[in-house]
């Protein structure tokens, strides 16, 4: 029988439970790196980011992302639906709504129109002309302002011209305004011939209604209210339709712009290097002291 001694059992059964420190140094080492995490640098075969463009590329290399703002400045959002922005859709939402609103307000302002021409010809100038032709928007302006156009020429059947001389129509209160422009005094002729009288005449004869589209809307008051209001409508549903424009204008404006900065930004990312540190939690079994790792 071998007896064996009580030293030797204890140094045995120490050898066995404690682990040799080395490898309990690396496996402490070990628990410590899976709760740390480390930052290392990228290289250039690491991770890329969500999205990059090619440092310095250009138009000539074959980039697609140089017109990414050129086509927003064509379809407002499309540079941000490129640059995988969810905002491409306000973009577009503001572009729809702006040309749907001008189309309407447009279509609107032509309705009014044909509605206050076609009351002028039934109403005002039906007394005068069989067939009305449509005049320019001065015309209709006038029309508004005055209840008769008056008559061009007091007696046609004289070779000189003889202008409206009632103020309260239109060609009168012009026949006036020339006269007050012209004329030392606009109550007193000029003497046949004189520079004052020809160039009065002149003001006249440039700005008169002529006969084919003289109006009156005398006794015809209900009407000729009726026609004001459709006149104003038309010109608000006018003035709407060019305030839409000038919103999509501004899409046009701000999508592009959106797009170019935004390129920039992520080019200048594309550029950047991630640097970070690598750091180990000290450890000193058996009394042995750790350190940090160097900085990478």
């Amino acid at each position: 029988m071998i007896v064996a001694r009580p030293a030797l059992c204890r140094t045995v059964l120490l050898a066995l439970l404690i682990p040799a420190p080395a490898d309990a140094q690396r496996r402490a080492e070990a628990q410590v790196g899976a709760q740390v995490p480390t930052v290392r640098e990228f290289g250039p075969g690491g991770p890329p980011p969500p999205r990059q463009f090619a440092p310095g590329a250009s138009a000539a290399a074959g980039d697609p992302a140089w017109w990414t703002p050129l086509a927003s400045a064509v379809v407002p959002g499309a540079g941000q639906a490129l640059l995988d922005q969810d905002r491409f859709v306000v973009y577009a939402a503001v572009e729809g709504i702006g040309w749907l609103r001008y189309i309407a307000e447009r279509r609107e302002g032509a309705r009014q129109r044909g509605a206050y021409r076609e009351l002028a010809n039934r109403v005002a100038r039906a007394f005068f002309t069989i067939d009305p032709q449509a005049g320019n928007f001065e015309y209709y302006e006038r029309m508004q302002h005055y209840v008769e156009s008056g008559v061009f020429d007091v007696d046609p059947g004289t070779p000189e011209l003889e202008p409206e001389v009632d103020t309260l129509t239109y060609n009168g209160s012009l026949w006036l305004l020339a006269r007050r422009t012209f004329w030392e005094h606009p109550d007193t002729l000029p003497p046949p011939g004189s520079e004052a009288l020809g160039r009065a005449a002149a003001f006249y004869l440039e700005r008169a209604i002529r006969p084919e589209f003289r109006w009156s809307w005398r006794n015809a008051q209900l009407e000729h209210d009726l026609f004001r209001r459709t006149i104003d409508e038309s010109n608000e549903a006018y003035r709407q339709a060019i305030q839409a424009l000038g919103v999509i204008l501004a899409n046009h404006v701000l999508s592009t712009v959106d797009a170019y900065v935004t390129l920039r930004l992520w080019s200048r990312e594309s550029n950047t290097r991630s640097v970070g540190l690598s750091a180990e939690l000290p450890w000193a079994p058996f009394g042995r002291r750790g350190g940090t790792g160097p900085a990478k």
